[in-house]
């Protein structure tokens, strides 16, 4: 079939599969060209490995120290006339490319807030690897069914007060007002019930439970702060509560590991286009002026130079990690910088649809939406006929 792009609001619904390979493909490019590092990590368990930060951080450690991996990951397999989710096509691709270079991969399929699937991975784990050595955590869910089978759902909103921002049209480059109303205290609540730290407390607990974490373990977990001007409706808002939760969950991690010498860190990275982001106020305008600056400066870091540089310097640099005042591993530091922020800054209120090309990388910023579903990669031809079809063994 002919796959072509079909955008509805903030959401693609069809995917491209040589897209989503080329994208792992360029990924995994990335990490070899630096060559083969060593005393890194040897066996590592990714929750949330399909996409993003964490399936950069699962290409850093296989093909960049060799490591074992376990993803965990729930994703939509394809059809014979339906595409599958950008994150099957990209585990796909990650264990067919780890399996021609001898790396072991196994991936698990399910959702990652059950019972049910912690205890698979855990058996999983137990009968090939016998313990991991790094945990990473970079689940984005929207919604998680608890224990007693209650459904909570996470909600985007500002808290106190409402807020109105810009978004950009991703097909017609309209811009356009949205307004959202200040979340309610149960929307603050079960926003940090399914994107706060307890889940990942829970994973490590019944790690610890099975005596599944080698004595000096790693645990990471990702975390965004931004600018001040996007405050307002991400870091002071119901995603914030969240995250700030993210560190609690990290002292708390740490302090429960002492006995095996194991450390939890949360990572603050840089800000990057989500299908999340895609859909909230403000954040369009804020990338596209960032990627322009950013991109000009030669700073610009997509998820794998991202995750590399934490690997590289600070997890597996031999020295001490560098920490700020709050115990966090900064990899937000180029966008932070005075000279990136006043660019943003002063052309805040300039951005319009007559200089939104002239001032921002809207269109950089368009590219990296289409990519997450596999378009717009110059190596692919999109009018020649594929299959949706793509071949993954899971563990069950």
């Amino acid at each position: 079939m002919i796959i072509k792009p079909k955008i509805r609001g903030f959401i693609c619904t069809t995917t491209h599969p040589t897209g989503c390979e080329i994208d792992v493909q360029n990924q995994i490019n990335y990490v070899k060209n630096k060559g083969r590092l060593h005393d890194g990590p040897e066996r590592v368990l990714i929750i949330g490995a399909s996409g993003g930060y964490g399936l950069a951080s699962r290409i850093s450690a296989s093909f960049g120290y060799g490591a074992a991996s376990i993803g965990v990951f729930l994703e939509r397999s394809p059809q014979p006339s339906k595409t599958g989710s950008p994150g099957w096509y990209r585990t796909a691709a990650f264990s067919r490319l780890a399996e021609k270079d001898g790396i072991y991969c196994a991936n698990v399929n399910g959702d990652a807030f059950s019972e049910k699937i912690k205890h698979r991975v855990c058996d999983l784990i137990s009968r090939d690897l016998g313990q991991v050595d790094l945990v990473i955590y970079s689940l984005a869910a929207p919604s998680r069914t608890l224990s007693d089978g209650e459904i909570v759902r996470s909600t985007l909103k500002p808290i106190g007060s409402g807020y109105d921002g810009l978004t950009v049209d991703l097909n017609t480059k309209e811009i356009r007002n949205i307004s959202l109303e200040s979340a309610s205290d149960k929307e603050i609540i079960d926003t940090v019930k399914v994107m706060g730290g307890e889940d990942w407390e829970l994973w490590i607990e019944e790690l610890m439970k099975r005596d599944l974490l080698s004595e000096g373990f790693i645990t990471t977990n990702y975390t965004y702060i931004g600018s001040e001007v996007t405050w307002p409706i991400y870091n002071q808002g119901t995603i914030g509560k969240a995250k700030e939760d993210l560190q609690r969950a990290a002292q708390a991690i740490s302090q429960k590991s002492l006995e095996k010498k194991g450390n939890a860190y949360l990572a603050v990275m840089k800000g990057l286009v989500t299908q999340a982001a895609s859909a909230i106020p403000g954040m369009a305008v804020y990338l596209s002026l960032l990627f322009r600056i950013m991109k000009d400066k030669n700073m610009h870091e997509g998820c794998v130079e991202q995750a590399f540089r934490l690997f590289s310097e600070e997890l597996y640099s031999g020295a001490e990690i560098n920490l700020d005042q709050s115990g966090r591993i900064r990899l937000d530091d180029y966008e932070l910088l005075e000279e990136i922020q006043d660019y943003v800054s002063e052309n805040w209120a300039k951005f319009n649809t007559d200089t939104m090309d002239r001032i921002a990388d809207f269109e950089g910023y368009r590219r990296d939406f289409m990519q997450i579903y596999g378009f717009d990669f110059e190596d692919v031809d999109y009018e020649k006929d594929v299959s949706p079809e793509s071949e993954m063994t899971l563990y069950s």
